[in-house]
């Protein structure tokens, strides 16, 4: 049976080979219970990806203490907070994409200008608030971006991605991701058409069954 540490680090691989990240950027991380404590375990900070073993996953308590033989990644702040907020969230992806970090440098919210946008849960896709790196106003800010949806921007910084497990918040990131190129690009070639209120409301009460065998979706 595979573990919470092992699907992490193959989340965090991942990210590596789908362009997310490079080197030791970003972290990875999961909703978890330790000895009846609850919390997650996240990557370490400084250790490349490819030579991470379970034991280094490092789990931290809700109240912040890490237990482990690394630290844990600097970002472990807006990791607890999310997991405190949002009972939905089970795995966070967090990266330095190139598209996503671009526009988020411009510190640019995503209008709905592909429909796909609602995949995240509102009709548009944040950017955070400017924060420094590791600090407890970024969680603070993250949390704000991340208001009704599952996925944000964070200003020249990257991008947070939550799902139901590391490899479904890794398969959200790879769409945002996505998103962010093509609404690059569509820059590059003109002002696009969004899409206007109404009929964002029928593609996110669509998209309330998205993904369901029995549902009509298209993607």
């Amino acid at each position: 049976m595979t573990t919470h540490r092992q699907q992490i680090i193959a989340a965090a691989r991942a990210t590596l080979a789908a362009g997310l990240n490079k080197g030791i950027a970003g972290n990875v991380s999961a909703r978890c219970e330790e000895n009846g404590r609850r919390g997650f375990l996240i990557t370490p900070t400084g250790i490349p990806y490819a030579s991470l073993e379970a034991d280094d996953i490092v789990f931290v308590a809700e109240d912040g203490t890490a237990a482990g033989r690394r630290k844990p990644s600097s970002e472990w702040r807006f990791h607890r907070d999310i997991y405190l907020h949002r009972r939905e969230a089970d795995a966070i992806v967090h990266a330095h994409a190139p598209f996503a970090t671009s526009l988020a440098c411009l510190r640019r919210d995503i209008p709905a200008f592909h429909y796909m946008i609602a995949r995240f849960g509102g009709d548009t896709l944040r950017c955070a608030q400017y924060a420094i790196f590791g600090s407890q106003a970024l969680s603070d800010a993250a949390l704000a971006a991340l208001e009704g949806r599952s996925a944000c921007l964070l200003a020249n910084h990257g991008m947070i991605a939550f799902g139901k497990s590391p490899r479904h918040a890794l398969d959200l990131a790879v769409e945002l991701e996505v998103l962010c190129e093509q609404y690059w690009r569509a820059r590059l070639a003109g002002e696009p058409v969004v899409l206007d209120d109404a009929e964002m409301a029928a593609v996110l009460a669509k998209f309330a069954h998205y993904g369901q065998q029995d549902g009509d979706n298209d993607g």
